[in-house]
């Protein structure tokens, strides 16, 4: 699967939640700010296939070493920020 077009591809300057959230979004082909912070990502149709490829993306375009379970562990905006991102807060 091939990583699906977002409005913030590979800026450094773009911080971590603002790519996630809208990295997130592109994956499940909805505008961000239709994606609950609280809701499982699963729930909006978040698969296996899509959250091995976040991590890929995680891992190449934002330098950071994720585990392949990083979506089970950590299934909501929330729990994914709060882990990644532990400054970002709930800021959407």
């Amino acid at each position: 699967m091939t990583a699906p077009t977002s409005s913030h591809p590979s800026d450094p300057d773009v911080p971590l939640d603002v790519w996630l959230l809208d990295r997130v979004a592109a994956y499940l082909h909805r505008p961000a700010d239709t994606i609950e912070p609280d809701v499982p990502l699963a729930e909006y149709g978040m698969d296996s296939v899509m959250a091995m490829s976040l991590c890929g993306d995680l891992e190449d375009e934002r330098g950071l070493e994720v585990e392949p379970t990083l979506l089970w562990d950590h299934p909501t905006m929330d729990a994914l920020r709060s882990h990644l991102v532990p400054s970002a807060g709930r800021s959407r």
